[in-house]
């Protein structure tokens, strides 16, 4: 049986070679075997094998005697929402998010939406899959559940109504399933929406919904330009991510974006902890310190940033990927939450997106993340480490190795998944600096990984 769907953090293949209804089956029943789950929330995306794997799945808990809860065509956040807002035992969200085309995948909760994933049962699940299995004495039933009303009322419990005023905002969904909730949204809000590959398609006519790929952000740029839009989002096809472009059709780093929600959100808390991944950190530290709060770095992963923030008991947590978790929320990603909030400040400050973000950029320009394929990752990794560490302020080996001097920093980490290293550069308000220092740290990954 082949099981190389199982990834670290949730499941992802081929369908039907690596993922088809008959493994999505096992899955199910594995699911509650491992788990003990009398009460699994279901949900899953626009990709066109999605409701048979969906089916599938939820045959195989009922199977195994768990009540399936199906919430339908969702976004992964429902999912996480549903288990946690009606106290379910877990929740499964059948999704490839930003995969080919002829992919599909699951998402994994727990009891109060913690995430399942290797260190905690996925393996488990994975390696009761192939054993056999025998019917549960009674079976679970099945229930067609409704919860976009109270998905919708939490989300819009983010923003303060009163304070919001019309603006058009360009909404790209990629022909994922963004759009239906962008239509929910659009009846309790004051914005004009101009709405690009708006319709939920699984043929994805216009591309893999995924807007970190370059050529995808064209058209989202082309229109908030047309239209004169105070900004545009774009979504992947799960919508747990979304991406900013501003008045002038410029896409924004998320790093920038972390800051922005980091310093929105305490001004309504009136202070607490905020959780970061440590690629790029001074903008978001500065920042969370003038509002009154306390910036806590934590590994990259949504596993280690729920956890931690879990532990701190913190209010917001982002990372520059473009996911953005929230107490409230289950301690979860959202795609939807961070444009709220971000659509609230440009009425409340009446300022422009760019000028909020601009003075950012300046005061810590940054290289945004560059991958390498390289050979040895942690031997190149640890020669760069001995070559600059001398001179440094302070190393921290949180995630890879952060590098800190008086003007600039550096993040150096491996992939969990590919072969590759990637590269993070910020400086204090100093462009040449960071360019300088990028290159310098670029030349020197290739000699070392030519000299192997």
């Amino acid at each position: 049986m082949d099981l190389s769907c199982f990834k670290a953090y949730d499941l992802r293949g081929r369908v039907p070679d690596q993922l088809n209804p008959q493994l999505a089956e096992r899955i199910g029943r594995a699911y509650v075997e491992v788990t003990g789950a009398k009460r699994v929330i279901v949900g899953y995306d626009i990709r066109l094998s999605s409701p048979e794997i969906a089916d599938a799945l939820s045959s195989g808990l009922m199977a195994a005697g768990a009540d399936v809860f199906d919430i339908g065509l969702c976004g992964t956040e429902m999912v996480y929402f549903a288990t946690s807002h009606y106290k379910m035992d877990g929740g499964i969200m059948v999704t490839a998010s930003h995969n080919p085309r002829d992919h599909n995948g699951m998402k994994m909760v727990g009891p109060d939406s913690r995430p399942i994933s290797s260190d905690n049962g996925l393996n488990n699940i994975r390696d009761r899959v192939p054993e056999p299995f025998a019917d549960a004495p009674e079976q679970g039933r099945y229930e067609p559940w409704e919860v976009t009303t109270a998905y919708i009322d939490h989300l819009l419990g983010y923003v303060d109504a009163g304070s919001l005023k019309p603006k058009t905002i360009v909404v790209n969904a990629g022909n994922g399933g963004a759009g239906l909730i962008i239509d929910e949204l659009e009846q309790h809000l004051p914005f004009d929406f101009v709405k690009v590959h708006h319709e939920a398609d699984g043929h994805f006519p216009n591309g893999v919904p995924n807007p970190i790929l370059e050529e995808n952000r064209a058209v989202t740029s082309e229109a908030v330009i047309e239209y004169g839009a105070a900004m545009g989002i774009a979504w992947d096809g799960d919508y747990d991510r979304c991406f900013f472009f501003d008045e002038n059709g410029r896409f924004i780093e998320g790093y920038y974006i972390v800051g922005l929600l980091a310093d929105q959100f305490l001004r309504k808390t009136g202070g607490g902890k905020v959780i970061h991944d440590p690629r790029l950190t001074w903008n978001t530290i500065d920042l969370v310190k003038a509002a009154g709060g306390e910036a806590i770095e934590s590994k990259t992963g949504h596993a280690f940033i729920k956890q931690r923030m879990r532990d701190e008991d913190a209010v917001y947590g982002g990372e520059m990927s473009a996911h953005h978790y929230f107490r409230d929320f289950a301690y979860c990603d959202s795609g939807m939450i961070p444009w709220l909030l971000v659509a609230e400040r440009l009425c409340q400050s009446g300022e422009t997106l760019s000028s909020l973000i601009d003075a950012r950029i300046e005061a810590y320009p940054a290289s945004g993340e560059i991958n390498r394929t390289i050979a040895d990752p942690p031997k190149v990794i640890a020669a760069i480490e001995a070559k600059y560490s001398a001179g440094a302020k302070n190393v921290s080996h949180v995630d890879g190795a952060s590098i800190e001097f008086d003007n600039w920093r550096f993040n150096l980490r491996m992939s969990n998944t590919e072969p590759v290293v990637r590269l993070n550069v910020e400086s204090r308000g100093d462009i040449p600096l960071m360019k300088e220092k990028t290159a310098e740290l670029l030349a020197e990954m290739q000699r070392l990984d030519e000299e192997g």
